[in-house]
């Protein structure tokens, strides 16, 4: 297949839930939509979030070069890489160009997998199996009363396994951790993200603190790539450390993985580069056989981590449903890719008209 053209729409979607971190308060998901389109008239899809509406709006100027650029180019995410990777040598493949990079990745695969009438999970080898997913909407920065009774709603959403944010004062934190355990029922998994809100001494203190009161992982305690912060952490923890939605790359990974720097990782389809990003990220994990768990992105990561041999758990979030003809269903804690070519993103052309920005 021949590229035509890349197209881009931002939208912001309201959240269901705010979902409140150490580090801001988001309300509203900002969303890059990307078309990639063929000359045989297939179309692959991917969506970038954006965290703030303003780097979505630095984001379409990239993507008209690049569309410009990459027309008449064949649909092939390693020709891909290596147009983006000369095109922006000068200026880095780095920030918002390595978001685009993973973007258009992702786009490449997709339509690759819809030419193979494939699902993409069965495109990489794989089988279209259930995941165990978590609930990872909500559970923000809230006072303790209150996180507890949204922790029994996202269970009530059809979930084993929930998240939920920290970074208040110590006891306050603590105070949120038992009440949220307390209301849940013991056989449901509680996971909970510092969001690198604290220092190496300050973690280790909250951490033992923590250890024994039923968290299954604490994930990025602190600054997301002091690798040997994160290693001596891990050392000291009884509860599991979890990082990697901010590797920049499978080489950031690898570094990581060298210094044992955590119990498990997560890798951010955005960020890891895509499709093939997460593909060597696979790798690497199962070279080392630590477990894999998905940061946002559910409905490609869904296929990707049936793939992974390690695969752990799906992060879930729904800011993407309300654009799409067909949201993720979730069954009895577990979601399946679906049974339909590509990555199974389609546009809601009347959301994405209500929703769109500028």
């Amino acid at each position: 297949m021949i590229i035509q053209s890349v197209e881009a729409t931002l939208v912001s979607v309201p959240m269901r839930r705010a979902l409140g971190t150490s580090a801001m308060r988001i309300t509203e998901a900002p969303l890059l939509l990307l078309d990639l389109q063929t000359k045989e008239g297939i179309s692959g899809r991917a969506y970038l979030f954006c965290y703030l509406p303003a780097a979505g709006h630095a984001l379409l100027p990239l993507v008209r070069d690049a569309s410009a650029q990459l027309a008449g180019k064949s649909v092939s995410p390693a020709e891909v890489r290596r147009f983006f990777e000369t095109r922006f040598r000068l200026l880095g493949a780095r920030g918002l160009v390595s978001t685009l990079m993973a973007g258009v990745d992702i786009a490449c695969w997709d339509a690759l997998a819809i030419q193979a009438g494939m699902p993409l999970a069965v495109f990489l080898g794989a089988s279209l199996k259930p995941i165990p997913t978590y609930n990872s909407n909500g559970l923000g920065l809230v006072e303790p009363a209150e996180a507890a009774a949204e922790a029994l709603e996202l269970v009530a959403e059809g979930f084993q396994a929930i998240k939920m944010r920290l970074g208040r004062p110590r006891a306050q934190d603590l105070a949120a951790v038992r009440a949220v355990r307390k209301a849940i029922p013991d056989n449901v998994v509680l996971m909970a993200d510092y969001n690198q809100a604290l220092t190496l001494n300050s973690a280790l203190e909250r951490g033992r603190q923590l250890d024994g009161e039923g968290l299954y992982w604490i994930e990025e305690p602190i600054a997301h790539d002091d690798y040997a912060a994160c290693a001596e952490l891990s050392r000291a923890l009884e509860t599991p450390v979890q990082i990697g939605e901010n590797f920049a790359g499978p080489r950031a990974m690898s570094l990581s993985l060298s210094q044992r720097a955590s119990d498990y990782v997560m890798p951010d389809l955005e960020r890891i580069g895509g499709v093939t990003g997460w593909m060597a990220a696979a790798a690497l994990a199962d070279a080392v056989r630590i477990e894999m768990s998905s940061h946002l992105f559910p409905e490609v990561s869904a296929h990707l981590l049936a793939a992974t041999p390690t695969a752990h758990w799906l992060e879930y979030v729904d800011w993407a449903g309300a654009i799409l003809q067909e949201p993720l269903k979730v069954e009895h804690g577990f979601i399946t890719p679906p049974d339909r070519p590509g990555n199974g993103l389609a546009w809601n052309p009347d959301a994405v008209k209500r929703y769109k920005l500028g």
